[in-house]
């Protein structure tokens, strides 16, 4: 199993982190411990991630604000960033892909996190109010001017890919995905049998297979590890596009999400995964 992806001439590790929960409430405002947020970031670059993901919807501006603050100049560390959603206010979140729009968010985005290009951007959420082909023009656009390296979609069907690649190469896709919630799996495949980078949002297991004393921390005690670990830690053997980004607002649980990448399991434990996983599927 390899550690790292590559899209558009840029390697990555394949487990990242996602720069959301460095923000307030609600997704909303400053962080409450603003050196604890830096500290975050610093400490994660220190652990080997290479590859951060956030947005200009996170704070909004904050999260590109920190991220800027703490690491730039960047050096050997890729920030992905997004934009297509408005914000109004805390957990208040609505499409917008309006072509001159989603140019103005690039150009923010650039500003703030001080960069030339950025690495990899990706369209937040597919206006439906707006023509798709317009928004993936935009983006055909700003990957030709070059404002950006590469270029990503979020929360998207196999359709929606394809559409899109027809007017812009697409780099990564970003969805839902974890091992209890499974709904992303025909993307995953698409995505696999085209080297498209996948990058599982929500990537730690939540609902009835992680609950205390579930089938998931028994699971994770017969591994050694803790169920956060043991989720990472299958998304990363699942499959070689796949790029967890574990988000945080703590140094510690930083530190135990970046652990998983060293955990190795076994043939039973991730057969006995892919069957949970499945039975819950069918019980949502």
């Amino acid at each position: 199993m390899t550690s790292t992806f590559t899209y558009a001439g840029q390697t990555v590790k394949r487990l990242g982190f996602g720069a959301m929960r460095i923000t307030g409430p609600g997704i909303w405002g400053p962080p409450r411990d603003h050196s604890e947020a830096i500290a975050v970031l610093r400490r994660a670059v220190e652990l080997g991630v290479d590859f951060i993901d956030t947005a200009d919807s996170y704070g909004p501006a904050i999260s590109e604000e920190l991220i800027a603050e703490a690491l730039h100049p960047y050096g050997h560390v890729h920030v992905a960033t997004k934009a297509g959603l408005l914000r109004t206010g805390p957990d208040q979140w609505t499409p917008c892909g309006r072509p001159a729009y989603l140019r103005q968010q690039c150009e923010l985005s650039l500003r703030r996190l001080g960069q030339d290009s950025l690495d990899l951007f990706q369209l937040h959420r597919i206006d439906a109010t707006v023509p798709a082909d317009e928004q993936f023009g935009l983006l055909g656009e700003l990957l030709a001017e070059g404002k950006v390296r590469a270029v990503g979609l979020s929360e998207v069907g196999v359709a929606d890919i394809e559409a899109a690649r027809a007017v812009v190469p697409i780099s990564t896709v970003q969805n839902l995905y974890n091992v209890s919630r499974r709904d992303s799996e025909p993307v995953l495949e698409y995505c696999e049998k085209n080297g498209i980078g996948f990058i599982p949002w929500f990537p730690v297991a939540a609902g009835q297979l992680a609950r205390p004393g579930g089938e998931l921390d028994q699971l994770a005690a017969r591994a050694g590890c803790t169920v956060a670990q043991l989720s990472i830690a299958w998304l990363l053997a699942r499959s070689e596009v796949m790029i967890p980004i574990p988000g945080t607002s703590s140094v510690a649980h930083l530190e135990e999400n970046c652990a998983a990448a060293e955990i190795h399991l076994d043939s039973e434990i991730l057969a006995e995964m892919d069957r949970l996983s499945s039975v819950e599927s069918v019980g949502e």
